[in-house]
């Protein structure tokens, strides 16, 4: 149930074309296909964990005081 509303979701030429490549024996268009869309999927991911983490690291070398746009408080 899951794989064919997941293979349902290609547009019309990349379904005919992995199904063309397979039919005749060849994967490497298929896998290099889903490597592709794994990249895209966790490319955002990354970005973020990587502001994230500079975020934090910037946070920690400040000390962790409490200031925002230069309003101190105490």
């Amino acid at each position: 149930m899951i794989m064919s509303w997941a293979s349902q979701a290609q547009c019309a030429m990349c379904r005919t074309q992995i199904e063309n490549n397979v039919s005749h024996g060849e994967t490497s268009f298929a896998a290099g296909l889903n490597t592709g869309i794994l990249y895209l999927f966790f490319a955002p991911y990354v970005l973020m964990g990587i502001v994230a983490y500079l975020w934090f690291k910037h946070s920690k070398a400040n000390g962790g005081k409490g200031t925002i746009a230069g309003n101190t408080t105490g």
